[in-house]
């Protein structure tokens, strides 16, 4: 089914069961209200302090892709959930920046892993590469380890994402124009030469660094978010006095936006539009935008 589609269909049947409810139309006793078919709920129902949480309610487990066996990308850690009874999980690849391995994304992979996702933490094949370059390993890693027999069972090939820093945030832009299939994409501090992504057909989520000296949002992160279509979804969030290398480091407003924005585009779950659209980032944001009245989850 078209995900396109599916999201705009899911739109409406969030509206009319709240609607339902607000209006006192409750199920009778016993009855549950029935989970929308196109939705792919993972975990509990979210509140502000478990979108927030170092670790999510899932249970995690690794294993790793070494150089020698990775194909078109430089290796990776592959952390997904141990649960097997909720059905697959949408799969996401990080790639590090410009001089940087694995490591310095290891944080955020473990984070996003135990809210109920597989993540592929690459390491790209020489630290040098440039932004074309790791969009094709991210999609490369994708590849490889949806067919992974050690973990291809739990995973959903048609609910993949990309995510990335610096130069790998570029390859995340980059990947999301080669794969317009993608469910999600969040490039983090990004940098590239390439400016405009107005083709994109990916939901995107531009996190820039206010006090960011080597990709200055005004010449990288606001560009690429303003080339970006409204539709199916765009937002924009500007870390107040982060630096380029925020990413590097746990941080809870990059991992909160960065859980939420997986979570309604590659799974469907509704229940984290609020995280996204209601209110403002607060004071850990110099700037916020989205344009979710356009959104198509």
């Amino acid at each position: 089914m078209n995900s396109r589609l599916t999201r705009s269909r899911l739109l409406l049947t969030g509206a009319l069961a709240t609607a339902l409810v607000a209006g006192g139309f409750l199920l009778g006793p016993g009855a549950h209200a029935e989970e929308p078919t196109d939705s792919y709920q993972r975990g509990p129902a979210p509140t502000a302090s478990s979108v927030e949480a170092t670790r999510g309610p899932f249970a995690t487990s690794q294993i790793s892709i070494s150089r020698l066996q990775a194909s078109g990308f430089g290796g990776a850690d592959v952390y997904y959930p141990t649960d097997t009874s909720q059905g697959t999980f949408g799969a996401v690849a990080i790639s590090p920046g410009f001089t940087a391995y694995k490591s310095s994304m290891a944080w955020l992979a473990q984070r996003v892993a135990s809210q109920g996702f597989v993540v592929i933490n690459i390491d790209t094949t020489t630290t040098s590469d440039q932004p074309a370059s790791r969009g094709r390993q991210l999609l490369a890693a994708l590849d490889q380890v949806t067919a992974d027999s050690r973990v291809a069972n739990r995973i959903d090939k048609t609910r993949l994402a990309v995510m990335g820093h610096s130069m790998g945030g570029g390859g995340t832009l980059e990947a999301s124009l080669s794969r317009p299939s993608l469910q999600a994409a969040v490039p983090l501090t990004p940098w590239d030469t390439k400016k405009s992504f107005s083709s994109s057909k990916v939901p995107t989520l531009v996190v820039g660094a206010q006090a960011d000296t080597v990709a200055a949002v005004s010449s990288h992160a606001k560009p690429f978010y303003r080339s970006l279509p409204d539709a199916p979804g765009k937002a924009y969030l500007e870390l107040a006095g982060a630096s380029h290398f925020a990413p590097n480091m746990s941080n809870t407003t990059i991992a909160k936006y960065s859980i939420s924005w997986l979570k309604l585009f590659v799974d469907n779950d509704e229940r984290y539009r609020t995280f996204i659209c209601d209110g403002s980032a607060g004071t850990k944001a110099s700037e916020y935008s989205n344009t979710c009245a356009s959104f198509t989850p």
